[in-house]
């Protein structure tokens, strides 16, 4: 039988630390921080079943009730991290974002007149929070250095919208081969 008034109090004490710290962090917009905050959550709900459980046994002697609450808490843990599994799978593999962006940026890069056609066209994220995109765009004709110049200062405020930390675009001529694709072939 536990010494359930030491467990009372400890559990109080958890509530409280973990409490205040998932309050800290309940405004995190990275994947890191919502994990972070996620997990003290469950800390904080563990403690207030472990003081649920502690009160019960101050006036029941049912001592099952601690591997019952053990073996729930932690099928709740398990869930949890499933649900959290595959977008930590998909940050560390740097996966691209939904096709619904792509389609988005794609749309932008392609709605200017200079430009015919896209390739080398990747968007992915280091942490989970800020995205890096590049690409290389084919130009539909010659344009001048100045053209040029406004083409991707065009670009870039319209491509501020997806809050890109870094994007690399490099523009070809039509006639022009790819230095990528010659290095594949």
């Amino acid at each position: 039988m536990p010494q359930v008034e030491g467990v009372l109090l400890l559990s109080i004490f958890g509530i409280a630390v973990n409490g205040f710290a998932a309050y800290k962090l309940s405004e995190g917009d990275s994947l890191n921080e919502q994990v972070l905050n996620w997990h003290l959550l469950e800390d904080v709900l563990g403690w207030v079943a472990v003081l649920i459980v502690s009160i019960v046994l101050l006036f029941k002697p049912w001592p099952i009730l601690d591997p019952i609450l053990s073996i729930g808490f932690t099928l709740f843990i398990f869930f949890n991290v499933g649900r959290n599994l595959k977008e930590t799978i998909l940050l560390f593999l740097q996966a691209t974002p939904d096709d619904k962006q792509l389609k988005e940026v794609r749309g932008v890069l392609t709605s200017k007149p200079e430009v015919m056609d896209l390739h080398h066209f990747h968007i992915w994220s280091l942490d989970g929070e800020h995205s890096v995109m590049t690409v290389h765009l084919v130009l539909s004709q010659e344009i001048t250095v100045m053209q040029m110049k406004n083409l991707k200062n065009t670009l870039q405020k319209e491509l501020e919208a997806f809050a890109f930390v870094h994007t690399t675009i490099e523009l070809e001529f039509a006639d022009e081969v790819c230095r990528d694709e010659s290095a594949n072939n």
